[in-house]
């Protein structure tokens, strides 16, 4: 896609961090950047009075703040600005229709902090069309973070566009593909670990992990490429394959009623629990 890296900016550390995520991501794959301000949706810790006026000027100077610090470091960036009065949720969905990917801060690790990602977050998440990135405010853009980890369940239409996102974004980081699938612990009974390696239920499901990225690696050569199979719930084996990732990406299934959302139990915990950024991808 050739549309704007949509940033919601309300001006706190997290938001801030985001944007910064945003415009790496928008110059690593020469998009432009949006920032978007509702000043009708602001933290309740916004030291301003109550008044529209105040709100909106508020709003502005973080717009400006924000847009001269990414263009201070990004020569060649291509900033925009929106300010808004239309509620938060609706402006970032909306701008999803157009929009590469979506960036909202978030406030922290452990399920307290991923319980804040507030009723904006989960919903835009829940409801956007294009992907949306999560980016917490102690998430160092770290150089040494080379991988981009993504869940893979089987070939097909739910993580083709999980596999298009996660192997787009490692060719413009320079990054490699992890790609991940969890087997249930209950496989142990049927197939023990004492099997010889060649006979063992891991070497088949790894070879199916394989066949389904297969077409991905044909599309993106230079993209190197690591399996990992796990046994445990999806949750935990992502999870422990993301330690030291620079992204995570998850999915999330459409939903045929516009006003509906639901994320399942292992975007739920890549929110709650992953120490980097993590991109919640929408699929069939």
């Amino acid at each position: 896609m050739t549309g704007p890296v949509v940033v919601g900016l309300d001006g706190s550390p997290a938001s801030v961090t985001a944007a910064w995520w945003a415009a790496r991501a928008a110059v690593d794959r020469r998009l432009p950047v949006l920032l978007l301000h509702s000043w009708t949706t602001q933290p309740l810790n916004v030291p301003i009075a109550q008044e529209a006026l105040s709100k909106q000027r508020y709003g502005g100077e973080v717009l400006e703040r924000v847009e001269a610090e990414l263009l201070d470091r990004y020569d060649d960036l291509k900033v925009t600005t929106e300010l808004v009065s239309a509620p938060a949720t609706k402006a970032l969905v909306d701008l999803g229709d157009t929009a590469t990917m979506l960036v909202l801060g978030s406030r922290g690790h452990g399920p307290l902090a991923g319980f804040l990602l507030g009723s904006v977050s989960l919903h835009v998440l829940g409801l956007a069309r294009c992907p949306a990135v999560t980016v917490r405010a102690d998430d160092a853009d770290d150089a040494d973070r080379y991988e981009i980890v993504v869940g893979v369940r089987e070939a097909g239409a739910a993580s083709d566009p999980l596999l298009e996102f996660a192997f787009t974004a490692a060719e413009a980081r320079g990054a490699r593909v992890r790609a991940v699938r969890a087997l249930p612990l209950s496989s142990l009974a049927t197939h023990p670990r004492g099997a010889h390696p060649d006979e063992g239920y891991e070497v088949d499901e790894q070879a199916r992990l394989a066949t389904a990225v297969a077409p991905w690696r044909e599309k993106f050569p230079t993209v190197a490429v690591t399996y990992q199979v796990g046994r445990g719930t999806a949750a935990q084996v992502l999870l422990k394959a993301s330690a030291h990732s620079a992204l995570t990406v998850v999915g999330r299934r459409r939903h045929p009623a516009p006003l509906s959302w639901r994320l399942g139990p292992v975007a739920h915990a890549a929110l709650h629990h992953a120490p980097c950024p993590v991109a919640v991808v929408p699929h069939d």
